[in-house]
């Protein structure tokens, strides 16, 4: 998936293995990942994508002339967040630790790599829906 602002950007699905790092792109209000080999073009992570980076995560401040803030993570599980905002950012990490970070607020250039694609390709908006409750015994069609 990639987040409302990247619409307008070529993309690529990410695959396991593909040495990511985070960037901005031209006419986007948002970041997001790239590949080395093609600068331009946006690598859509799916939601439960398992990613590891290069070093600890790094997010900037507010405030831009204060230093990077470092987090004790280097790894995280890709999400989406307030699917219900159409205008918010959705794309997230999910640390082990259960704290969330926008991937908009990522310092840029920082290195990931995909460790591992969901196991099931239903996107987790879908798994969290609530399914209507269905009957314990249907009717017999015939």
């Amino acid at each position: 998936m990639c987040d409302y602002s990247l619409h307008n950007v070529m993309s690529t699905p990410a695959k396991v293995g593909d040495e990511l790092t985070t960037t901005s792109f031209p006419n986007s209000s948002t970041r997001g990942f790239r590949t080395t080999a093609e600068p331009d073009v946006a690598v859509c992570v799916l939601p439960g994508t398992e990613l590891a980076f290069e070093k600890d995560i790094e997010c900037d401040r507010l405030v831009g002339f204060l230093p990077h803030r470092k987090i004790a993570a280097r790894v995280a599980r890709f999400r989406q967040i307030d699917l219900d905002k159409p205008y918010a950012h959705h794309d997230a990490l999910e640390l082990p630790d259960g704290q969330v970070l926008l991937l908009t607020n990522l310092s840029m250039g920082q290195k990931a790599t995909v460790l591992q694609l969901p196991a099931d390709p239903q996107s987790e908006a879908e798994k969290a829906r609530p399914q209507a409750e269905m009957p314990e015994h249907y009717p017999a069609i015939l």
